[in-house]
């Protein structure tokens, strides 16, 4: 499966951005979609992940109650929804995908066959 993410920018803090990862080559199903950050000089850290089948979600500490993910059938679309922006969430942002992840290796990078090209937020202050 191709990803492709899109949506980042440059936004001021307390802000908003919507980041989208679309599939190419094969739909969502049965997949695990996750987004993960990297900012400059740090590690790729986990954001947040959906199950496709289920729509179980999970969510960075870091990110709980700003961000929330979710899925467009039609559209074979992941959607990344940021609320409440901080200089902190400033990185790269990429999508992933696995079709045979299990829950404890959900927010685990590595763990992710298929990932996307990054889109690049930067939140001002």
């Amino acid at each position: 499966v191709q990803l492709q993410a899109s949506g980042g920018g440059l936004v001021q803090a307390g802000g908003s951005l919507k980041l989208s990862c679309a599939a190419s080559g094969r739909t969502f199903r049965n997949y695990v979609v996750g987004w993960f950050r990297q900012a400059p000089g740090k590690e790729r850290e986990f954001v947040a992940a959906i199950r496709w089948n289920s729509r179980a979600t999970y969510f960075a500490d870091s990110v709980k109650g700003r961000f929330t993910i979710s899925r467009d059938d039609a559209k074979n679309t992941v959607y990344l929804q940021m609320n409440g922006l901080k200089p902190e969430d400033t990185a790269v942002y990429y999508c992933a995908a696995d079709q045979h992840l299990i829950v404890s290796s959900t927010m685990i990078a590595d763990q992710y066959d298929y990932w996307g090209q990054g889109t690049k937020v930067t939140v001002s202050s």
